[in-house]
């Protein structure tokens, strides 16, 4: 592989235009829930490659859970407001962003948005300085009538709407949300963890497959939205093609149980292994011959983005924000969602196809580097966090000189 050049974005740091004030822009990260996610794993990858030497930064999580765990082992400290009732959350919040005297306050997910936005309010209605509010939009899921009547009379209180893909960007317009200025930033992969990741070399062994057994994997939440029924329903005929294939379903969710019993109703749980929670993901990435995102619909799909920097071939399906990463045959191969037989035929085409499978992959290790590394979206970010120090310190140091 060639050495990165030191003008390349995806290693190069950022060069900062100055900001009023010569104390760090403090940033308080909100994130609606504290359980695994893309979202979640997005607000972990900010954090740790943010330049902590300019800014000053606090997490806030709106429930506990396994990313909160996650961020305090990697030395970030995080206050958890476990209160379900929204008008107390949002002054719990309000009084950490006071204590904090923060600058910019960027919410994460949807109960964050709401609650996020009405604390920076709350600050402002009470005389104090207003933060700056990004507000980034991870989900492609669809609101409910009075959910998306809050968003739009929240919305123009947000400084910055940040959105993840064009899909969204789409979602995010149709759902009627006017006043706040859009910006795209794709969901970036930290390429020093992933673009050398060695393979989880037990993994065949681990779950008792044979050793020439080929492994397909999906990385993601055990939820309806992620397509789980339509590949378990395609694996009979990759098995007709590929009879020494494993399908391996990597994560936890609602949907476990409902998936075991699809895979017994097929006759193929023996082919079918459900690993629960890992802490290796990388590892088991690394380690997979494809890699499989069915979603039936989806932000970006960060888990595909992972596996191409570490060039697994990938197929996944068509919808939301993941035509904007895999071309269809160039660095990956798409299908329709819910079609058994086309994402059969993808997966097995991979799995037999070895140059074609690696020329995919190759293309797709490429494009990751090229447009999303985690350092493009965190310089991105952090302009915006200039940007807002910038809007809201000078009327501080009008008044301090005053």
């Amino acid at each position: 592989m060639t050495r990165p050049r030191p003008d390349d974005p995806c290693v190069a740091p950022m060069v900062h235009l100055p900001v009023p004030g010569r104390e760090r822009v403090r940033v308080v990260q909100v994130m609606a829930t504290g359980t695994n996610g893309g979202a979640q794993e997005h607000v972990f990858n900010l954090v740790n490659r943010l330049d902590h030497d300019f800014y000053d930064v606090s997490i806030v999580s709106l429930s506990p859970g396994s990313a909160v765990r996650k961020l305090q082992r990697h030395g970030f400290e995080v206050t958890v407001i476990d209160e379900p009732d929204d008008a107390i959350a949002t002054g719990i919040l309000a009084a950490h962003l006071a204590d904090a005297r923060s600058d910019v306050i960027h919410n994460h997910m949807f109960r964050a948005e709401v609650v996020g936005t009405k604390a920076a309010i709350a600050l402002a209605t009470a005389g104090h300085r207003r933060p700056w509010v990004v507000s980034t939009v991870h989900s492609s899921r669809v609101r409910s009538c009075e959910d998306q009547e809050e968003l739009r009379r929240l919305t123009p209180a947000m400084d910055r709407l940040v959105v993840v893909s064009r899909a969204i960007e789409q979602k995010v317009v149709e759902e009627g949300r006017l006043g706040a200025e859009r910006v795209l930033v794709h969901n970036g992969v930290d390429l020093e963890r992933y673009d050398h990741q060695e393979p989880c070399c037990t993994l065949r062994e681990e779950y008792g497959m044979e050793p020439d057994a080929s492994v397909v994997g999906v990385v993601g939440r055990l939820e309806l939205e992620k397509g789980h029924p339509t590949l378990l329903e395609a694996w009979p005929a990759v098995l007709e093609r590929v009879p020494r294939a494993y399908l391996l379903i990597v994560g936890e969710g609602s949907r476990q149980d409902a998936l075991r019993q699809i895979a017994r109703d097929l006759g193929i749980e023996r082919h079918v292994i459900f690993t629960g929670r890992r802490d290796d993901i990388p590892a088991v990435t690394a380690a997979l011959d494809v890699a499989v995102l069915p979603s039936y619909r989806e932000a970006q799909g960060l888990t595909i983005l992972e596996a191409m920097a570490m060039s697994r071939p990938v197929v996944a399906s068509r919808v939301g924000g993941i035509p904007e990463m895999v071309e269809d045959g160039v660095t990956g191969l798409l299908v329709a969602p819910h079609d058994p037989a086309a994402l059969a035929s993808a997966i097995a085409r991979l799995l037999t196809d070895h140059p074609y499978a690696d020329t995919l992959a190759r293309a797709g290790h490429d494009l990751v580097h090229d447009r999303f590394c985690v350092q493009l979206m965190v310089n991105s970010i952090q302009t915006l966090y200039d940007d807002g120090a910038r809007a809201v310190r000078p009327r501080e140091v009008v008044a301090a000189a005053g």
